[in-house]
């Protein structure tokens, strides 16, 4: 027996008052359908002859199940007939006839009520369009209106594609395109699809240009008429913000590349000036935002006016700090160790272009602005890549597997012996070089130079060596024999594919991430101003105040020497960080007086502040926390969440800076 539509109407007619909104019905409807298993194990316990009790066991849950349906009505007396709560009445007059409604709607053993809903409607086919009203790209016209989208006629209206829904099932759907007929001459016909803008600016033989559409609810993730919906590329985002999953249990998926082009092209401020090929395969997608994005680095536009309680202080000056000054040039404010040590008599002098001693900062006149400082921190983090095994390319692998060249150098090196100054082919199909036994014989033991080290103590020796050299980046240091008159280590080769060096981060005081880049061979001084540049490059009034860097006294060293104009030198005070400070030369005349973190003999107010503790003693303590690059890159280590959530960190702890403090810097007190 199935429900017809005059049982229905009897149904509803019955058992549900007539002022009662069809949403609510419906709901309560899907109700009674989902109590039908509780209802049969109330049946078959009635069954039982020592069981008189009607409502015992099962039964009990159904009325609370019910009566809880119709809470909302509880609370909305004027919802039903009489005007009062009768929620309870209906929950009893229902209840006395629940088995004769399950019969009378057709419910049987069989019946799957995985979802009550379908039980009552067939559901219906999804509809894929666009969520426009007006073209995007026409200017209004008449009666100063937009044109509005017309649908596309030209074959099929209508196209029937797999759409895989958010309760990950694949069901069949119907992607209706759009297009405005206003600019179809200039651009050959705009479509709009549902996850994007296809249009033809240019004249015949020019390939369509694509315009994402940043907050589409389904993205098409194949060319044959297949659709995802956004939730199941969520779902995936969240199984590596939460559970740390490998980002390549999805990077197959095109989904996971529309999803995250889109969340990257956002983030960077970078979304409203993105375009592609219309359709493009994935790896031409990939190419595409990468390039928008930054190939060899990125910078977060808005991180650049970020300011909070953590990275941006109102200035401070030499006058207003009381017993600021009596301290010693190198020693570090909050720092139990002491002065990192006098300068030693054999210092070399300061470069010409800096002033033999800091200017004292003086508070400015009545009424003039007060100012304010940030502070920006700056490192590098051994997140390395694989690219291509020549040493001047930085392009990345042809093949990730097993690779060694990228799609430029692959056709002209893939065949030729490894050893680079040989320059002779291969001796057989898949030899990787020529038929000479020296070179055969030193790639065999380059293959084998690890012998019998097992990967614990290949461990070991990396951890030792990184102590005795001082580097950022985990290399092993083999000796390998001499090739002729070449040293082992100096043999330039292509037996395997060469990686970056490490990943150099810039981030405020608080952690907010301002950008990045990479830094192929090694951890430079003009790799690092190259990236400062690149991402200041148009914003020179937003540079920090002060940059907390490691290595600052060798990059600030590098800046004077090059131009003694540069802007830097102006703008920004270069420091190192206070753990790499006390460990810093003391025949560094430069780094003594320029780079310290917090000194205490008031040459820095701004980098100095006072507190007193509970017995009322007053301490010296750095005024911005200079570690966060060390922490950033701990949190990148564990795919932590805190990388994604800076905005609502300051927002959940009020770090913010409120309108006083700009009121303050600006002058307007």
């Amino acid at each position: 027996m199935h429900l017809t539509v005059r049982n229905l109407i009897w149904i509803l007619e019955l058992f549900f008052p007539p002022e009662l909104p069809v949403q609510q019905a419906l709901y309560v409807l899907a109700v009674i359908i989902s109590l039908y298993p509780l209802v049969r194990l109330h049946l078959n316990q009635m069954d039982e002859a020592y069981r008189q009790s009607p409502r015992k066991g099962w039964i009990n849950s159904v009325y609370a199940l019910l009566s809880r349906a119709f809470h909302e009505e509880a609370s909305d007396p004027e919802a039903w007939t009489a005007g009062v709560n009768v929620a309870e009445e209906y929950t009893e007059y229902i209840c006395r006839d629940l088995e004769r409604l399950h019969t009378l709607m057709g419910l049987t053993e069989n019946s799957n009520l995985s979802d009550p809903n379908s039980f009552l409607f067939r559901p219906a086919r999804r509809i894929l369009c666009t969520t426009r009203m007006n073209c995007k790209f026409c200017p209004p016209s008449h009666r100063n209106l937009v044109p509005s989208l017309r649908r596309k006629r030209h074959g099929k209206s209508e196209q029937r594609v797999w759409l895989l829904d958010s309760t990950f099932r694949w069901v069949s759907a119907d992607l209706v395109v759009g297009y405005c007929a206003t600019c179809k001459a200039e651009y050959y016909l705009t479509k709009y699809y549902p996850d994007s803008i296809t249009k033809k600016a240019g004249g015949p033989g020019q390939k369509r240009q694509q315009v994402l559409e940043y907050d589409a609810e389904y993205l098409r993730v194949s060319k044959h008429g297949v659709w995802v919906h956004r939730d199941i590329a969520r779902a995936q985002e969240n199984s590596l913000d939460c559970f740390h999953a490998g980002w390549s249990n999805w990077a197959k998926w095109r989904l996971f590349t529309e999803h995250f082009s889109r969340r990257l092209l956002k983030f960077h401020g970078k979304a409203d000036g993105f375009t592609c090929n219309s359709h493009p395969a994935t790896k031409i997608l990939v190419e595409a935002v990468r390039k928008a994005i930054g190939e060899d680095g990125g910078v977060i536009r808005k991180a650049l006016d970020h300011g909070c309680m953590d990275c941006t202080h109102a200035k401070r000056f030499a006058d207003e700090e009381v017993g600021q000054t009596d301290g010693h040039a190198t020693e570090i404010a909050g720092s139990e160790a002491g002065p990192a040590g006098p300068i030693a008599p054999d210092a070399a002098p300061l470069p010409p272009s800096l002033p033999s001693a800091l200017p004292r900062q003086l508070r400015p006149p009545p009424g003039s602005p007060r100012g304010y400082c940030r502070l920006s921190v700056m490192d590098g983090k051994s997140l390395t890549h694989k690219k291509c095994s020549l040493d001047e390319c930085h392009g990345p692998l042809y093949n990730f597997k097993n690779g060694r060249f990228c799609e430029a150098h692959l056709g002209e090196y893939e065949a030729k012996c490894g050893t680079l100054s040989c320059g002779r082919l291969v001796h057989s199909d898949g030899a990787l070089t020529c038929d000479d036994p020296a070179h055969i014989d030193w790639h065999k033991k380059f293959v084998d130079r690890f012998h019998r080290l097992s990967f614990p103590g290949v461990q070991r020796v990396i951890r030792r060596q990184m102590v005795e050299t001082d580097d950022i980046v985990p290399r092993l240091q083999i000796e390998l024999e001499n090739l002729g008159d070449t040293p082992g280590g100096k043999v330039a080769h292509t037996f395997t594919a060469k990686t970056t060096y490490c990943l150099q981060s810039v981030q405020r005081a608080c952690g907010y991430p301002i950008g990045w880049g990479t830094c192929y061979r090694s951890e430079s001084t003009p790799q690092v101003l190259s990236l400062m540049n690149k991402i200041w490059a148009g914003f020179p009034n937003l540079r920090p105040g002060f940059m907390a860097y490691d290595k600052a006294c060798d990059l600030l060293r590098h800046i004077v020497t090059q131009d003694g104009n540069d802007l830097w030198i102006a703008s920004t005070r270069f420091i190192v960080d206070a753990w790499h400070y006390i460990n810093h030369r003391t025949t560094d005349i430069l780094c003594r007086t320029r780079t310290n973190p917090a000194p205490t003999d008031g040459s820095q107010p701004d980098l100095v502040i006072t507190q007193i503790d509970d017995n009322g003693v007053v301490h010296k303590t750095r005024a911005f926390n200079t570690e966060t690059a060390e922490q950033l890159n701990s949190w990148l280590n564990g795919f932590e969440s805190q990388l994604q959530r800076v905005d609502m960190q300051v927002e959940k702890k009020n770090r913010g800076l409120a309108d006083e403090f700009w009121d303050e810097v600006n002058g307007n007190v």
